[in-house]
């Protein structure tokens, strides 16, 4: 039986205001305050799991020890199998651009088209949603959704892969759907409705 969330505040264990935005919309009929890695200037834990669930335990179990609230934390990726399962676990490194010495994901869309070349184009996005309170109870769950990767890139919302991603019997890209579109089919939102199920519902 999975422990209930009974608290009135919970930290996002991240520094991504995208991600924080997307968690903070899909917590609001629960009432909760959303607190964030950056409002709180929490640390950036060391991400070295071998497995998205992995890394999301490392990121909330960080910052419940560190804010002493219960922290809830996301490890979520692209995963390719036409490229080894690539880039997967390390789909915000791989989005490191040299020249400009930062995160840039229209760069990494355009490296990732390059090395698809004409390999199949079958991808997931996976989600790992990881619950921890500060006596280090942990709750995690993981969610996917399966499509297929586009070029060149369409839409400008969500963030990340977004724009290259179509759903499995969708048209329209991550990029293009509004929010309320994607939050209704999104790996995230898979391992949330798990999440919400075990943890919130009463």
């Amino acid at each position: 039986m999975a422990r209930k969330f009974t608290e009135s505040k919970l930290v996002v264990a991240s520094h991504n205001k995208g991600k924080v935005r997307e968690i903070r919309d899909l917590l609001a009929p629960f009432g909760v305050e959303v607190l964030s890695s950056n409002d709180l200037k929490l640390s950036e834990p060391v991400e070295d799991g071998d497995s998205f669930i992995a890394n999301a335990e490392i990121k909330s179990k960080t910052a419940s020890h560190e804010s002493a609230l219960v922290a809830l934390a996301d490890d979520s990726g692209l995963v390719v199998p036409s490229l080894d399962g690539a880039p997967g676990i390390h789909s915000a490194r791989y989005a490191y651009n040299p020249w400009k010495e930062e995160r840039d994901f229209n760069y990494a869309m355009g490296k990732l088209n390059l090395e698809l070349g004409k390999k199949d184009r079958s991808a997931y996005f996976a989600c790992a949603l990881s619950l921890a309170w500060p006596d280090g109870h942990v709750e995690t769950f993981e969610g996917q959704v399966h499509g297929k990767l586009v070029w060149p890139i369409r839409g400008e919302n969500g963030f990340g892969y977004d724009p290259m991603f179509v759903a499995d019997g969708y048209e329209q890209t991550f990029g293009e759907m509004n929010a309320d579109e994607k939050h209704a089919i999104s790996h995230r939102a898979n391992a949330f409705k798990k999440l919400i199920d075990a943890c919130f519902k009463s």
